[in-house]
């Protein structure tokens, strides 16, 4: 063989894309590759996989039938400087042609393909979330179209080969999202797709499935006959059988298609030999994945690689010995020599000690009472001696620390150790750790099942979910919980819901024979050094799912070091969880038990003092974070305050917002709890206050509202007018972004009327904005100005700049709405002029949107989209998921204007995955102009779907607009611009 190399030392890695431009870099250089007839040869070599490639073939792949007449020169010279742009011995000439020789990671189809195959793995083994991030990696090195601008028919021929596959990953990918429930989301996506590739029917199939798990079912069935009748038209063929099979299994609201397949089947049990090992439990449910890990573990020390040890650690219940005995069974044949086993007491006043542990295992090894060593060190040397050359696996159940575990330790390669613990063992050298979790809803159900009987359980299936979830998804809770149930056959399971539900209660209920979740906690609990205990009593005080280490330092009133200290040791006794570094959460009965220590430990004004502490510093860090995001508005000048409460510091206002959705959670909690007691009511209102993002959040609107209603409520009762005035005002803003308008109007009138009552500026410059939206949605144009105007006047006299930039926008679409679009132009502008002074881009983006809406009811569409545009990324990193779905139905009100039907119908789509955010009569305007875009691309019957759905929420909330949505389904016109409803 005569190779023709180009000796170079690379100073970088070389890389190659074909999946867009043919590009080439070393390290992060961009390479030359020439003209497109040279970019097209390289693609050539790219695409053969380090085959050669002969002169002819070369040739024929750039020029086809009609090659220049000097093609052979041609050719060589491209090759000439391709050689000397890369610079690399990968490129080489072999016996009249060319090969380039690089790793298959260094394309990025090379790239693609080893992602598609591990994702291919990844499925089969039932791993469908892994699966679907690797098919979308795979899918992210797309960068536009396959080979673009690159001649040739070879070049053509791999464009539309590349195109079909990228289009089958996609349509691999979409099936991976429907069958992990993310159904809404998929059918934006699908409705684009399908537009651009309206004859693919798997593509149609999947919209179909979308839209029906998505409660769409009209237009689910509309799509099979906006598919038929194109399919007719075009091919004259009916659709393929798997479409109309499932045309007819929605038809029948067929079951199976509410929930994607039962994922991978558990791993099968190998039969093993009985041992020392406890009996396994005949129903072991779940942890298929901690099995498998387990098991490969094990079978490296059984094969002699190394001596395996596994530690597994976790709160009391969730199953650690029921695992480490099931996996032990499960690899007996891998330790033909034997399997010892000890209970090492660890959580009892008495534990094991290692040298007694080690008379049982050398008695049982064959050595006599007169043999045994008499100290421990020496016992642990026979064992291990002992133990040299024979395959033994040790199950160390309940230990209480690694220095009980140590002498414990087989040294030698083929044996494996199993140790359980509530400690997590750190200080094991060598050993794998692993942190077990609860069970999850499917595992903790089926085991229930089991024991309970299926028969029950399918007559109540909604309250064996209640119970498996009061249990709070814990092995020991549902064995105790199903071991009554079984027991009691004359006993419904609504029944034991019931029991339950009563929180003060649970953990007295879940008492089985000897089996008893509130004993196997006390345990622990005792167990606890006294700085540890209080910790653990005065964080369970605290609602909300979990806490981060500021809010838990507060609650004890300790400084942070401290505080991580305690509850880093909270956790290594498993009584706490560590979810990321600075953040804990309890199990939900560890919780109750906590709370219960504190009612029967803690003095009162000690509960109530932590909780006040927890309060006062939410609300000052809220506060902080309000006035970073907002500068120049004074809100944060007229809420209450406390010396002693200083909250943490941000330096950017991203920092500050990112806290405020990230503590969410906890701080609407916090507030929920406020209300019980009425001394915290106007610090609970405050902090509402400042967090009202929140309220425009999506993920945490309902909790918001929850609080709200509830402060009012207890405002109230309490006669405290102004706590009361506050409530209502947020209560507005509640109900004006569920498009409540009626409510928000009357709690706005009622907050102003308190406002002025108690002489509450906040509220007296604040409520009259929302008034004028208010106005403007329900057509009352004059009211709304005035309103408006007042509220400009109030800002300005209050020289809050936000409030201003806010009252502008406002009045600019008061403006828009009548018809005056110079002045609403200029208004927006205005307010948009004080944003960007400001320097506040979610703020601005409300200017943007404003502007958006006047320019495209004035007929200027691409400065419109431009507007639009630029709003959509800063709601969408602002988490406002409202604002930003409003701007996709806003963008798609444009597109419609421009006659882009298929951009439109995208948007529309965009919106209405946020379905649950904004209320039925923004949901309802969205189906509507949804509709239309889809009417102009020619599927009428899912336009009609989509227009018969708006005229039913339009009609349950009695919305003017129903009446528009009629004429639609009568005339069956194809839309133009819509400007009839103002929706958001």
């Amino acid at each position: 063989m005569v190779r023709d190399e180009v000796i170079v030392t690379d100073d970088g890695t070389l890389r190659f894309a074909v999946l867009g431009s043919v590009r080439a870099w070393r390290g992060s250089d961009a390479l030359p590759t020439g003209t497109p007839q040279q970019r097209a040869l390289l693609a050539v070599l790219l695409l053969g996989d380090g085959r050669t490639a002969t002169a002819a073939e070369l040739i024929d792949a750039v020029w086809g039938d009609a090659p220049p007449s000097q093609a052979l020169a041609v050719m060589r010279t491209y090759m000439s400087r391709l050689r000397k742009a890369l610079a690399s011995p990968h490129l080489v000439s072999d016996a009249g042609g060319y090969a380039l020789h690089i790793p298959p990671d260094s394309l990025d189809l090379g790239l693609a393909r080893s992602l598609v195959a591990e994702a291919e793995t990844a499925r089969a083994s039932g791993d469908r979330a892994t699966a679907r991030t690797l098919l979308d990696r795979s899918l992210n090195l797309w960068d536009g179209e396959a080979l673009a601008a690159v001649p040739g028919p070879r070049a053509e021929t791999e464009r539309t080969r590349l195109e079909e596959w990228r289009l089958q990953l996609l349509e691999s990918r979409l099936e991976l999202d429907l069958e992990l429930g993310h159904h809404a989301d998929a059918v934006s996506e699908l409705t684009a797709l399908t537009a651009a590739h309206p004859l693919r029917e798997r593509l149609r199939e999947l919209l179909m499935l979308a839209l029906y798990r998505s409660g769409r079912q009209a237009e689910a069935l509309a799509v099979y006959a906006d598919t038929r009748r194109l399919l007719m038209d075009e091919l004259g063929l009916e659709p393929a059988p798997e479409l109309s099979r499932l045309q007819q299994r929605i038809l029948q609201a067929d079951a199976g298609l509410a929930h994607a397949e039962a994922s991978s089947t558990p791993t099968a049990l190998r039969k093993v030999r009985p041992a020392q090992l406890p009996a396994a439990v005949a129903d072991f449910t779940g942890a298929s994945s901690l099995v498998e890990e387990l098991s490969d573990t094990l079978s490296s020390g059984a094969e002699g690689q190394v001596m395996a040890i596994s530690a597994l650690a976790g709160i009391a219940g969730i199953g650690k010995t029921t695992l480490a005995v099931h996996v032990a069974h499960a690899a007996r044949s891998n330790f033909p020599d034997g399997q010892l086993y000890v209970d090492l007491q660890g959580t009892g006043l008495h534990p094991a000690e290692p040298e007694a542990v080690l008379g049982d295992f050398l008695h049982t090894l064959g050595v006599r009472s007169a043999d045994l060593p008499d100290t421990l060190q020496a016992r642990s040397a026979l064992y291990r001696s002992l133990l040299d050359d024979r395959r033994v696996l040790v199950l160390l159940d309940n230990a209480r620390n690694a220095a009980q575990v140590r002498p414990l330790l087989p040294g030698a390669a083929g044996c494996a150790t199993l140790v359980t613990s509530r400690v997590r063992m750190a200080g094991l050298a060598g050993a794998h750790l692993i942190d077990l979790d609860v069970m999850s809803p499917d595992e903790a159900l089926l085991l229930f099942t089991r024991i309970v009987g299926e028969d029950r359980v399918a007559t109540e299936r909604e309250a064996a979910l209640d119970v498996v979830e009061a249990c709070g998804f814990l092995p020991l809770a549902i064995r105790i919980a199903a071991s009554r149930l079984a027991t009691r056959r004359t006993w419904a399971v609504s029944a034991l819901a019931a029991k339950l539900a009563d929180e003060r209660r649970r953990l007295d209920e879940l008492q089985a024979g000897d089996l008893a979740v509130k004993a196997t906690f006390e345990l622990g609990y005792g167990q606890l050094e006294p700085a540890q205990a209080r910790a653990f009593r005065l964080l369970g005080l605290a609602d909300g799912f979990d806490l981060s280490l500021a809010a838990a330092a507060a609650i004890l009133g300790l400084p942070e070091p401290s505080t991580e200290d305690l509850l880093e040791s909270l956790a290594d006794c498993s009584l706490l969880e560590s979810v990321t570094s600075g953040r804990y959460r309890f199990h939900d009965l560890l919780r109750l038990y906590a709370r219960a220590c504190a009612e029967r430990d803690e003095q009162p004004s000690e509960q109530e003092d932590a909780l006040e502490r927890l309060l006062g510093f939410y609300l000052a860090t809220a506060a902080r974070a309000y006035a970073l995001g907002h500068p120049g508005d004074r809100s944060p000048a007229y809420l209450s305050s406390h010396p002693h409460h200083h909250g943490l510091a941000f330096t950017e206002p991203k920092a500050a917002l990112d806290w405020l959705h990230g503590e969410a959670g906890p701080v609407l909690s916090c507030v929920q709890q406020a209300i019980m007691r009425p001394g915290a009511l106007r610090r609970a209102v405050d902090l509402l206050w400042v967090a009202r993002d929140l309220a425009e959040s999506g993920a945490h609107a309902k909790q918001y509202e929850s609080a709200a209603l509830a402060l009012r409520d207890a405002a109230c009762a309490a006669g405290d007018r102004g706590t009361e005035a506050r409530a209502r005002a947020t209560l507005t803003s509640v109900h004006l972004i569920a498009g409540r308008f009626t409510e928000a109007d009357d709690e706005a009138r009622q907050a102003m009327e308190l406002a002025e009552e108690t002489h509450d500026l906040l509220v007296r410059y604040w409520t009259p904005n929302d008034r004028g939206i208010i106005a403007l949605y329900q057509g009352r144009h004059h009211d709304g100005e005035r309103h408006l105007l007042a509220a400009l006047d109030g800002f300005r006299a209050d020289t809050n700049s936000v409030g201003e930039a806010s009252a502008l926008c406002n009045l600019s679409r008061i403006h828009a709405a009548a018809g005056r679009l110079d002045s609403a132009i200029e208004l927006a502008r205005q307010g948009i002029a004080i944003y960007e002074r400001m320097d506040l881009p979610l703020r601005l983006a409300n200017g943007r949107y404003a502007l958006g809406l006047a320019l495209t009811q004035a007929g200027r569409i691409d400065e419109a989209t431009h507007q639009l545009g630029l709003a959509l990324p800063a709601f969408r990193e602002g988490h406002q998921p409202l604002w930003e779905a409003m701007t996709h139905f806003r963008l798609a009100e444009a597109h419609l204007a421009a006659h882009q039907p298929s951009l439109a119908a995208v948007h529309a789509e965009q919106a209405l995955a946020m379905r649950n955010i904004g209320g039925n009569w923004r949901l309802g305007n969205s189906l509507v102009v949804l509709g239309k875009a889809l009417s102009a691309m020619g599927s009428t019957d899912r336009a009609r779907a989509c227009w018969q759905e708006a005229l039913d929420v339009f009609d349950a909330i009695k919305a003017p607009e129903a009446d528009h949505v009629r004429d639609l389904l009568a005339t069956g016109a194809r839309s133009v611009l819509y400007t009839e409803a103002e929706a958001g």
